[in-house]
């Protein structure tokens, strides 16, 4: 007898807490070893270990119904297809690899500066109901903001400005990136990621513009780790002062908190 067989013999209890200690990829690929394995890792008491401890808040706030059969349902769904919450300006996910939450405020949310030189639209490929396309192009500045109470706890984050710049990769090549912690008691803000000069190229090398899978692109903006007891807020901003003609065509989708 192998030892993974002796491990199949173990009551399907034990297998559920062994398996809820591991990750929700890890799970799925457990489940192809027996037939003990399979129920197990259909559990709603594993896949709940792997869901954000407020889910039931936080879908409870999306615009149209969650419908999931299984904890399990519930998980994938989550990851393959963004929901809507609070009016339908921010998209809430969870990360595929690890279940951490992921946010996209969408362009409605965010502070768009000269805003009689944007127009509001719908667009075929945005999550969103409205997206905000440039139609003065000149100085831009682009922030979002974001409650670290909203996020996962002890996690890495990046935040990422999602747009459109009509089919091209350069225009936004000298934009300046900040990424800041908030206190809301206080009026001290710590910088923790500082400017840079983004370069739009294909190669995936340093911070640089890439394609998304769902047709949008996006700009790395910076980095922040979100600590166990953080009661801030998280400011991210895109400064772009140089270059006004090239920025034409340009429509913000959103901008992005994830996990990296």
């Amino acid at each position: 007898m192998t030892r993974m067989d002796s491990f199949a013999r173990l009551p399907e209890e034990c297998i559920s807490a062994i398996l809820s200690l591991t990750s929700p990829m890890d799970t799925s690929r457990f489940s192809i070893i027996s037939h003990a394995f399979k129920s197990a890792t259909d559990s709603d008491n594993v896949w709940e270990t792997f869901l954000p401890p407020d889910y039931q808040e936080i879908i409870s706030t999306s615009v149209s119904p969650v419908v999931y059969a299984t904890k399990k349902h519930l998980y994938f769904t989550l990851f393959h297809s963004p929901i809507l919450l609070h009016g339908g300006n921010i998209s809430f996910s969870l990360d595929r690899r690890n279940g951490k939450k992921c946010y996209m405020l969408g362009a409605r949310e965010l502070l768009l500066s000269w805003g009689g030189c944007w127009s509001w639209t719908s667009h075929p490929h945005s999550r969103f109901y409205e997206v905000a396309k440039l139609k003065c192009p000149g100085w831009i500045h682009i922030r979002g903001m974001i409650k670290t109470q909203m996020l996962s706890s002890n996690t890495a984050y990046a935040a990422y400005l999602v747009f459109s710049l009509a089919g091209r990769f350069n225009g936004l090549e000298s934009s300046r990136t900040i990424v800041r912690f908030v206190d809301p008691q206080t009026e001290n803000s710590m910088i923790k990621t500082v400017e840079s000069s983004e370069k739009f190229e294909s190669e995936a090398t340093g911070k640089i513009a890439r394609m998304r899978g769902d047709g949008w692109m996006e700009i790395e903006m910076g980095t922040f780790y979100n600590g166990q007891e953080d009661n801030r807020e998280v400011e991210a901003w895109l400064i772009e002062i140089n270059n006004p003609g090239g920025k034409s065509g340009l429509i913000v989708e959103g901008i992005e908190f994830r996990p990296v």
